[in-house]
């Protein structure tokens, strides 16, 4: 037997479920690098070193797998965020949100980069936006507790709610690429902005009517 033989008896022949998720975390690497538009099958095959026609067989295309990445990032930062936001409502509650995203910002960039980027008709999961709102209707259930407390108006609850989880995903976005301050300063900067603000919310607060009046002039 030649040393040759004896190699390719000795490497490991990967099952249809380790090809697939070695496909997928290929496919992540990359979409999260260049986009769905700049990631081509042909390079996704190259760099999993098989050849165009396993891509099809697992996913069907391009297309599929993308979905499935996707699928995937969505699936994790939602429950991130249900377990997160469970329980009693408390400041400490806010400050283990906010420090738990930045968290996976900082942990998996590839997967919030995908999910921030236009998604595209591919994605089952639907666009960073529809993410954002499945997360706000989390945040309402404090919020309505929250506004309920304080004589506030229970139908502005949802608005709020978009505001907050809103405010705290830009500013991720904005971290991912800055990275400074630190995780934990950005975090209390962010809770600061939202707790303070919150606490000193007007019953019924208003524009003046002049600056209503020259924005509409």
């Amino acid at each position: 037997m030649t040393n040759s033989d004896s190699g390719s008896n000795q490497r490991k022949r990967m099952t249809g479920k380790e090809r697939r998720e070695q496909l997928l975390d290929v496919g992540r690497r990359l979409f999260a690098e260049r986009g769905f538009e700049g990631t081509s099958i042909e390079e996704i095959a190259a760099q999993a070193g098989v050849s165009k026609p396993v891509v099809y067989e697992h996913f069907g295309g391009k297309e599929g797998l993308y979905a499935v990445v996707v699928d995937r990032e969505v699936e994790r930062l939602l429950a991130m965020a249900t377990r997160i936001l469970g329980g009693e409502h408390t400041r400490e509650k806010f400050e283990a949100a906010a420090v738990v995203l930045l968290k996976y910002i900082e942990d998996d960039a590839d997967g919030f980069r995908i999910l921030v980027r236009d998604s595209h008709p591919a994605s089952g999961a639907g666009t960073f936006g529809s993410l954002i709102s499945d997360i706000a209707s989390q945040v309402e259930y404090i919020l309505s507790d929250f506004f309920a407390a304080r004589g506030y108006d229970p139908k502005l609850v949802p608005m709020y709610a978009q505001m907050l989880v809103g405010m705290v995903a830009m500013t991720g976005q904005w971290w991912l690429d800055a990275r400074k301050p630190k995780m934990e300063e950005v975090a209390a900067h962010l809770i600061n902005l939202a707790w303070n603000g919150l606490s000193q919310l007007e019953t019924k607060p208003k524009i003046s009517s002049e600056v209503v009046k020259r924005a509409r002039s």
